[in-house]
């Protein structure tokens, strides 16, 4: 087994963020990349064929320019990067038919953590590369991308790109300056059991302006929240779109004196710009701005 760097998101589809929140993630290495049987080689661009099982790799190898290598991807990835006319497949917790990956002869499969064991020793019954991602920080992300960057033979398009995203985070930071107030920020991953946004979401909260009041990436409880006091709340519910429901949060007893219930600042953010750890946690960033410079004004006019 290679160890190298690393994922934690919506690509698995709900059930999967829910039980890898609460039980897988903690098994796997920590910002890490796990990869099994034929170690990666970089630089082999053109016999690469990569079925992603990971709309974060997906994102990021089609911004570098690496689609042509893509063979196959799941779902979820039409969301985040433009993979219309490639086969869908299975993803790392619900795979039907591995026959159907083999089908594409691809050199590596990329996914994330959590990955069901069940899946993964199917995938390992054949001569195949899986790699398994596993970003906590935008640190880890740049990492991802440059890792990814150099196995598809496009090292310096992923650079630009990691240049590019520091620059647009800075931007953004500066806009933030504007906001006088630091917001008291709760994100939310999912509601039931109650689990907080991952922890580049609380940095991007930060790049923003405002201040994630709970843990990142954890189970919380209603009391919890409550004692936090957020003066904003932002739902990002995995695999769901922007069909998060603010009601949800309206109707929470114990957070009826809460300023964000009580001012009607709960907000939905598409899933899919806070969760994929890649490219489109720009649209995120700038959502979350728009959300703040919004309160802010609001706050101003009282």
């Amino acid at each position: 087994m290679l160890h190298i760097r690393n994922n934690f998101r919506r690509t698995e589809n709900a059930k999967a963020f829910r039980v890898g929140a609460q039980q897988a993630a903690p098994l796997q290495p920590r910002n890490q990349h796990v990869c099994y049987n034929s170690p990666v080689k970089s630089g082999t661009s053109n016999a690469l064929r990569i079925v992603s099982l990971a709309p974060s790799a997906t994102s990021i190898l089609c911004a570098i320019g690496a689609k042509k290598n893509l063979v196959g991807v799941t779902k979820w990835c039409a969301d985040v990067a433009p993979v219309n006319g490639l086969p869908k497949l299975g993803d790392c917790w619900h795979m039907d038919s591995v026959g159907e990956i083999l089908k594409l002869k691809p050199s590596l499969v990329i996914g994330s953590v959590p990955y069901k064991q069940e899946t993964l020793a199917k995938l390992l019954e054949h001569p195949l590369t899986f790699l398994a991602t596993n970003p906590r920080s935008l640190a880890d992300v740049a990492n991802d991308i440059r890792m990814l960057g150099r196995i598809a033979g496009r090292p310096r398009q992923a650079s630009r790109l990691v240049t590019k995203m520091r620059q647009e985070f800075a931007s953004i930071a500066r806009k933030a300056r504007l906001i006088k107030k630091k917001l008291r920020v709760y994100c939310e991953a999912w509601p039931n059991p109650r689990i907080s946004s991952p922890p580049w979401v609380a940095e991007m909260v930060r790049i923003c302006g405002g201040e994630m009041v709970v843990p990142a990436g954890q189970k919380v409880s209603d009391a919890h929240v409550a004692d936090a006091r957020p003066d904003v709340i932002v739902l990002a519910w995995a695999a769901t779109g922007d069909r998060a429901k603010p009601q949800k949060a309206y109707d929470v007893a114990g957070w009826k004196e809460l300023s964000a219930v009580r001012n009607k600042r709960v907000y939905v953010v598409r899933d899919e710009l806070l969760n994929t750890p890649g490219p489109p946690l720009l649209a995120g960033a700038n959502e979350l701005l728009r959300i703040f410079q919004k309160v802010a004004l609001q706050e101003k006019r009282a």
